[in-house]
């Protein structure tokens, strides 16, 4: 299982550190990313971290303001965002792959979600 929290309200330019908390399964078997759904839109990918930490990737929309880390002794991968913007408020969801990549396809396990609201 797969719990995320971090979420609210932030106005724009602040800051929030997302964490993703795993159970249940060997953590570092598994690649994680974090997925976006803002009302109205399709889910997101946003950014993604390999088993070990050793590679990540983020949509260019983020890319200079989000980081994606993980620690597998405490089963949890974070996502920092910083110089947050009013278009990044949607819920935020952390999934869980043995494949790393963009494609929400690749995810098996999903998080519930945490709201992310930046107001302007």
């Amino acid at each position: 299982q797969l719990q995320a929290s971090g979420g609210g309200l932030v106005e724009a330019g602040g800051s929030l550190r997302l964490s993703c908390a795993a159970s249940g399964r060997t953590f570092s078997n598994y690649a994680v990313g974090w997925f976006r759904q803002a009302p109205g839109k399709e889910r997101e990918f946003v950014a993604a971290i390999t088993r070990n930490g050793g590679s990540t990737s983020y949509t260019d929309s983020v890319k200079g303001r989000f980081t994606i880390a993980r620690d597998n002794a405490k089963n949890t991968v974070y996502l920092q965002m910083n110089s947050l913007k009013p278009e990044d408020t949607a819920v935020y969801y952390c999934a869980a792959s043995q494949f790393y990549g963009r494609n929400l396809d690749l995810y098996r396990y999903w998080g519930q979600g945490t709201q992310v609201t930046v107001s302007s």
